[in-house]
């Protein structure tokens, strides 16, 4: 009697009440969840579905009541508003899983507030709904940035460009200064991009690379280790970025995952009314597509591994996090570190400054190499730390990943990264100050660090016109999009590259890294370190790309004896993959005979001239 008593009671308060109580429960829930960070993963997954738990409630509701909350009040925006929440929570979730369900939610979420115009309404006469669409906007690209939906990336700019000069008309007292930087960000990140950029995708294929099933084994392996984590940190003066996300952690992020099996868009839409009334994983609400996640899985690969971009962060903010990533590291896993900055060091090489210098068409060599019938590079430290004291030195080397105003707070030092070589760790490091972190090697405290560091310079090009934005670090490049770093060194662009050339070369590449691959795993000399780790597809992808990366520099004519040119790596590879070598002089031959290019190289006599027969095509 008392729980009838109880229903009619709570029959008897206004729909409106009832949903505005959920709001006001969704959007403290939402507010926490918003500001948690990133890492520490764990501790907030429970979290997560208990806000989305009460999300699919709101959503629920809204949608069976929609007549009497519009006839209570129930203004469209506000229905857009929560759509456009989901999908910040569903990417909100992906950069702290890297899984690509939440990722591909998020965009079906978002589309879904553009298609439906959801604050089209009333938007030039309240700034505040006017800002809403502003950031709706800016928050769609970065989905659509990390998704490569770049048909979509530009209708958005369009549409920003568009409702940023509306408002400014309509809003005269309103400075809309920062919404320009946002629009000069995007439009420097999409010309960063070359015509040929979406040929490959930066992804892992298995339809492009080998399967993971398929990948040579090391017999002499005493375990097999597989990236599990990673940190990625940048920055740079003026870099190219779009609001934290830079052009080097962009590759790099995208490298680091598997492409997508299946279309990111399927033939069917969402219903034109309303956002849909599918409920999405976990019990989210979602759009009518419900299994447009399953679109884009793969049951037979493993999970992406798990990522942790950093921005700007403090020197105890990054210890923070990286301490955590090695505390929740499994026991088989691998943690990667990418480190991209400009550094501080009295022992090295002087560099131009990371926005001058390290671009492709950003600075001319000053002088050529001569002409040589033969390689005669040394393959050492360019300027090694003389003493592993030095570490600790207040003169030794440090990389700024914030301003220089405060060197301590700013500047990670190589020994900073020591009480964490207690987990296997695998350092890419992208700076003019790279080598000093040779430091490390010998000094660790349980595992060998595995070392990718860039030159101490960057790269000469021979030919320059200053209006072209910048690329992004060339090594970095050279890590996750090769043949495009080869063709821009050789002064290509993407309105003078013929695409078939480009896939003939594309193709000759990926079967010789495959085929450097199987020598690499085969070698009786391997060091054991790099023999745990082959087996990853994606450290095993980003090894011999940066053998290629070093043959190319140390043959290309400008930067031809130069060890300040040069990539290092520790602990060293087999001397077979040295450039001196023939395996590897030959691919980049074969490259550079496809481009017209081989008087840029300086190979060695014996090099033997397109043996093979891949490129005797046609």
């Amino acid at each position: 009697m008392s729980q009838q008593n109880s229903n009619n009671s709570s029959n008897n308060i206004p729909v409106s009440e009832v949903y505005w109580t959920l709001v006001a429960k969704a959007d403290k829930k939402f507010s926490k969840i918003r500001d948690l960070p990133y890492y520490q993963r764990n501790r907030y997954d429970t979290y997560f579905y208990k806000v989305f738990k009460v999300y699919t409630q709101l959503w629920k509701f809204q949608q069976e009541n929609r007549q009497k909350l519009v006839e209570a009040g129930l203004k469209r925006w506000e229905i857009g508003d929560i759509a456009s929440r989901i999908g910040q929570l569903y990417f909100g979730q992906y950069m702290r899983t890297s899984e690509a369900s939440y990722l591909s939610e998020s965009y079906i979420f978002y589309e879904a507030v553009l298609t439906r115009e959801y604050f089209k309404d009333g938007m030039f006469q309240d700034v505040n709904l006017s800002n809403k669409q502003l950031r709706f906007l800016a928050r769609f690209m970065t989905v659509c940035l990390v998704l490569n939906r770049h048909d979509m990336v530009f209708q958005l700019v369009n549409q920003l460009k568009m409702l940023l000069d509306e408002c400014k008309r309509a809003f005269q007292e309103t400075d809309f200064k920062e919404w320009k930087l946002v629009v000069q960000e995007i439009v420097k990140f999409r010309k960063a991009y070359p015509a040929f950029m979406n040929i490959r995708p930066l992804r892992y294929s298995v339809v492009l690379d080998l399967h993971p099933d398929c990948l040579p084994q090391v017999v002499e392996a005493k375990r097999k280790l597989r990236l599990r984590d990673a940190l990625l940190c940048s920055y740079h003066p003026n870099e190219v970025k779009y609001s934290e996300l830079t052009l080097d952690t962009f590759r790099m992020l995208q490298c680091l995952e598997w492409e997508p099996s299946g279309s990111f868009y399927q033939t069917g839409r969402v219903p034109p009314s309303g956002v849909g009334t599918g409920i999405g994983q976990n019990g989210a609400p979602g759009p009518s597509r419900v299994n447009y996640s399953q679109d884009i899985s793969d049951p037979t690969l493993p999970p992406n591994p798990r990522k942790s971009i950093l921005y700007r962060p403090s020197v105890t903010n990054y210890l923070a996090v990286l301490a955590t990533n090695c505390e929740e590291l499994p026991h088989d896993g691998v943690l990667l570190l990418y480190l991209s900055a400009a550094g501080s060091s009295q022992n090295s090489f002087s560099s131009p400054s990371h926005g001058a210098g390290r671009s492709f068409m950003s600075r001319v060599g000053d002088s050529e190499a001569s002409s040589t019938s033969s390689l005669n590079v040394e393959f050492e430290i360019a300027n090694p730390i003389s003493a592993k004291g030095n570490c600790l030195s207040e003169q030794s080397s440090c990389l700024y990943i914030g301003s220089r105003s405060s060197r301590g707070m700013n500047g990670i030092y190589p020994c900073d990264l020591l009480p964490f070589t207690r987990r296997p760790l695998f350092l890419v490091i992208d700076s003019d100050i790279s080598k000093s972190f040779t430091a490390l090697s010998g000094s660790e405290k349980g595992e060998s660090v595995i070392m990718l560091l860039s030159p101490a310079m960057s790269l000469p090009i021979p030919t320059v016109d200053s209006s072209r934005q910048l690329s992004g670090s060339s090594f970095t490049s050279f890590l996750t999009v090769p043949l495009q770093a080869f063709v821009l060194m050789l002064g290509f662009t993407g309105s003078d590259i013929d695409m078939d050339m480009y896939d003939k070369a594309d193709k000759l590449l990926s079967s010789s890294l495959n085929e450097w691959g199987l020598l690499l795993a085969a070698s009786d000399n391997l060091d054991p370190v790099w023999a745990q780790t082959l087996g990853d597809p994606f450290l095993r992808r980003l090894i011999l790309r940066f053998i290629f990366c070093r043959t190319v520099l140390a043959l290309y004519a400008p930067t031809f004896n130069k060890t300040e040119f040069l990539p290092e790596c520790i602990p060293s590879l087999p001397d077979a993959f040295l450039p001196t070598s023939d395996t590897c002089q030959r691919i980049v031959l074969q490259l550079a005979d496809i481009f017209g290019a081989t008087s840029k190289f300086n190979f060695s006599e014996e090099t033997p001239m397109l043996s093979d027969s891949r490129c005797q095509e046609n």
